[in-house]
């Protein structure tokens, strides 16, 4: 377990020092519905849903990139951003959460996410804090029959990781229990865990149909036939994985067997490769 903490760390000092200044970042956008948007920039992908009165936010990116993405938001629409909601606690989803909270935003999130927040290493500042936190499920109504439903779920990636789904809209934001053509991370240390993963993964495919809109934590906007690809590349993984360990092997032994060379060189060639996977599933697997 103080392996794999080392491991991440030391790959995000990597990444948030080659991203310091975010100068070449650019915020784009997809439309989904009349209401419903998905913004990309660095960082994990951004849930806008537009209601009567405001715009509100699932994720917020990094703080440097909180000006850029108010603009891009401007250009979709003149409502002010008066609601933000955290998928969960990491810096890359709740880095814009000061910023916004500044500028009279309220945070809502999971329980888990502020006590996260508030009592790590590097505690956040007061106004980053969700001011609003649930431990089970949510709803907000965004007016003309519109509604956000906020669904807490089993520990997975973290211990406080929530998906938010729009009913009438048909639209879901998975946050990263769904990281789309790439191997996840599972945040051990935090309560992460892959039968949680799986669990959840599965309680989102009882949820879609064939015509919902996934917007996963990382990667490209997905359907259920994608989230059912994860799903299955999870499921083979974690049984390859425990019975080669069942069986007595060591970690490093494990992950020289080659058990995930189908999906290595398209799920593995970014932040998560294919040793960091193995050993996400040998250590948290039942």
């Amino acid at each position: 377990m103080k392996k794999i903490s080392i491991l991440i760390c030391c790959s995000m000092v990597t990444f948030l020092t080659a991203q310091d200044d975010f100068s070449d970042v650019q915020i784009t956008s997809e439309k989904l519905t009349d209401n419903i948007y998905t913004l990309f920039g660095a960082g994990g992908n951004i849930g806008l849903a537009i209601g009567d009165d405001a715009a509100y936010l699932i994720d917020d990116q990094f703080g440097p990139l909180t000006e850029k993405i108010a603009t891009h938001v401007k250009t979709i629409t003149d409502k002010p951003i008066k609601f933000v909601l955290n998928t969960h606690f990491h810096g890359d989803h709740t880095g814009g959460n000061e910023n916004l909270g500044n500028a009279g935003a309220m945070i809502f999130a999971h329980d888990n996410v502020r006590n996260r927040m508030e009592t790590g290493d590097e505690p956040s500042p007061t106004k980053a804090l969700p001011v609003v936190t649930f431990n089970d499920k949510m709803t907000l109504y965004l007016g003309n029959g519109k509604s956000l439903h906020a669904m807490s779920v089993n520990p997975a990636h973290t211990d406080g990781d929530t998906y938010y789904y729009f009913p009438e809209d048909n639209v879901i934001h998975m946050g990263d229990n769904f990281f789309s053509g790439r191997y996840p991370y599972i945040d051990i240390d935090s309560g992460g865990d892959i039968d949680g993963l799986i669990s959840n993964v599965t309680m989102a495919l009882g949820i879609v149909d064939d015509t919902t809109q996934i917007i996963p934590g990382h990667g490209k906007m997905s359907s259920k036939a994608d989230l059912e690809d994860y799903k299955n590349v999870l499921i083979t993984l974690r049984e390859r994985v425990k019975k080669a360990r069942d069986e007595g092997n060591s970690l490093e032994k494990t992950q020289k067997m080659g058990l995930s060379k189908e999906w290595d060189a398209t799920h593995g060639q970014g932040f998560i490769n294919a040793d960091k996977i193995v050993e996400f599933i040998y250590t948290s697997a039942d």
